[in-house]
């Protein structure tokens, strides 16, 4: 483990809310399917269930999408702007399944607020140990993910499983097809 667990959390719920609105088809369309991402992602705490709570986080996700491509002093600014817009007062809290981990906003607080806090906090922590290269974008060709380099040796390059087999397939059957073309005539 690089960060601690709620910390890498926080990373990957990140990165899964930027990529809701990558790729030019939105993930987040309704409610719906908020309230899905929230309940994927574990999300605690109070909820509206409304356009404005949608709307909300969906502004969000440009903002946190920034940081994949800041330096380290840009992100320090964009973390620090977004723990000051929420008053940020970070607090150790155990609940459900959770030991104890940081959190920074009361569990009222508005969900945008609270993911902005959190991914904030998460991020400060990626500044701190210096790791802004373990934010990366997807290798797939065909992809535009983000994602955060969680491994040991920082070898990820893909998003997900699917864009790693698909990539491996693709590379394996151009391999397989140059070893049985014909050979060329002179």
């Amino acid at each position: 483990m690089i960060f601690a667990h709620d910390t890498e959390v926080a990373l990957s719920a990140a990165a899964a809310l930027v990529n809701t609105g990558r790729g030019g088809t939105e993930r987040l369309p309704d409610v719906a399917a908020l309230d899905q991402f929230v309940a994927d992602w574990g999300w605690t705490g109070g909820r509206t269930h409304d356009q404005a709570e949608l709307l909300a986080v969906r502004r969000l996700r440009p903002r946190l999408e920034r940081l994949w491509d800041m330096t380290e002093d840009e992100a320090a600014g964009l973390v620090n702007t977004l723990l000051r817009e929420a008053n940020a007062l970070p607090q150790l809290v155990k609940h459900d399944s959770w030991d104890y981990h940081l959190h920074a906003t009361p569990p009222d607080a508005p969900l945008a607020e609270r993911m902005a806090v959190e991914a904030a906090m998460a991020f400060s922590d990626v500044i701190r140990t210096r790791q802004l290269g373990r934010l990366r974008l997807c290798a797939a060709d065909d992809c535009g993910n983000v994602h955060v380099d969680l491994s040991k040796n920082r070898s990820r390059r893909f998003c997900s499983t699917a864009c790693a087999n698909r990539t491996n397939v693709a590379a394996y059957r151009t391999r397989q097809s140059a070893r049985s073309a014909p050979p060329a005539r002179l």
